[in-house]
């Protein structure tokens, strides 16, 4: 399992990049022993690339992937790389609208349309001011440069993957090491990174079937939120929707499993508590600290189509339950390993879970998550939804 600090550290970096801040970037001791500034290219600013050559003084590239540099036609700068990392330089380029292409404006104006994915061939002319670096296709887990380390940085941020680096002098002009970036780090505020945290942070997702994808705020109704979603193979992510709430019982944090519903989440529908119980959940999650994990399973796993056909049978006195046998389906279709899968990506590994259902509960004990209390959600009941709520206390044995 991934060491919280590291993961955090990385977390951490990926936000400063999103803001538009660098990150000092470092390799092994054994390798090129260097530290790199790390900006992402598609939030490149004249001032940003104007403070990088003024802090760093190194050589100013563009890392990118093999699948960008294809597509906009940039060869290698020679056919027979005898350079001691295998360092994929292209061919320099500069933005066609550029007139020198040099000044910190110009080099801007290329990078941040390196990274405009509807740029093309046509936009860019050889030789020029800046230099394209090709990452090795295996990313960090095949080449520990400090080109792969960028581009999955800006794959992790979830922008093209395509960044801007620069080495970082010491002021006698040798190879800032440790104690010169340590300083450079404190003095600019900056957080410095080593290529390997980037290499455990990766190989720690590379053991779960889903995929982590991007984070956004997700300021709500209900508080305020970050977003991240989770590719599990289906056509639609799950969704984590993370509170920045910190309380005494962050160490424990509160954490609902909710399982989607059309009919009730977006259409307000009597005829069950899915709604309400998303609503109240999102409330006490901003209260308490924790977050909640929004599963593509709708109508207990079995899709919004044949929940439909379960409710014309409900409509002629078959129960929840009832309805799902007789249209062939298990009464409860769902599955959480996928969801302890996630909760294990995102380090929420000991929480309090945020249930009426104690199939849920085991389910994710069994996965490897430590469930310390089980937290009652209590919502309305209605004429309507009386029935399926007895249904639920009775034959899927819920704690309500």
């Amino acid at each position: 399992m991934l060491d919280n600090v590291v993961e955090q550290s990385v977390r951490k970096a990926v936000t400063a990049l999103k803001q538009g801040a660098f990150v000092i970037l470092t390799d092994d001791q054994n390798r090129e022993h260097e530290g790199d500034l790390v900006g992402l290219a598609s939030f490149v600013t004249p001032e940003r690339i104007n403070s990088a050559l003024t802090l760093a003084r190194g050589v100013l590239a563009v890392p990118m992937s093999k699948q960008r540099a294809d597509k906009l036609g940039l060869r290698q700068m020679t056919d027979h790389n005898s350079e001691k990392f295998a360092t994929q330089f292209t061919v320099s380029v500069d933005h066609i609208m550029s007139t020198t292409g040099v000044s910190a404006f110009e080099r801007a104006k290329t990078i941040r349309e390196l990274a405009n994915l509807s740029a093309s061939a046509e936009d860019f002319e050889t030789p020029g001011h800046v230099f394209p670096l090709v990452a090795n296709e295996g990313g960090v887990l095949s080449r520990q440069g400090h080109t792969e380390g960028a581009v999955e940085l800006a794959k992790i941020a979830g922008v093209p993957p395509i960044a801007y680096i620069i080495e970082i002098l010491d002021k006698d002009g040798q190879m800032a090491r440790e104690k010169a970036l340590e300083s450079l780090a404190e003095q600019e505020g900056m957080i410095k990174l080593a290529i390997s945290d980037i290499v455990a942070f990766k190989q720690a997702q590379n053991q779960y079937h889903v995929k982590e994808g991007v984070t956004v705020n997700l300021p709500s109704t209900y508080g305020s939120f970050q977003m991240t979603d989770y590719d599990t193979g289906d056509k639609e992510p799950a969704l984590l929707i993370r509170s920045q709430t910190q309380t005494a019982t962050t160490n424990n944090p509160l954490v609902r499993l909710h399982s989607e519903c059309a009919t009730g989440d977006i259409f307000g529908s009597y005829r069950c508590d899915c709604g309400p119980q998303l609503q109240a959940a999102l409330r006490q999650i901003n209260e308490e600290g924790g977050a909640l994990l929004y599963l593509r399973q709708e109508g207990r796993g079995i899709g919004l189509a044949e929940k439909l056909k379960t409710y014309v049978l409900q409509e002629n006195n078959y129960d929840t339950y009832e309805a799902n046998v007789h249209l062939n389906h298990a009464p409860d279709e769902r599955d959480y390993q996928q969801a302890a899968e996630i909760l294990k990506l995102a380090g929420l590994t000991k929480i309090r879970l945020l249930t009426n259902n104690p199939d849920k509960i085991n389910h994710l004990k069994v996965a490897g998550i430590e469930i310390v209390d089980q937290v009652p959600l209590i919502t309305g009941i209605n004429d309507i939804n009386k029935h399926y709520l007895a249904t639920k206390r009775k034959k899927f044995k819920h704690i309500l």
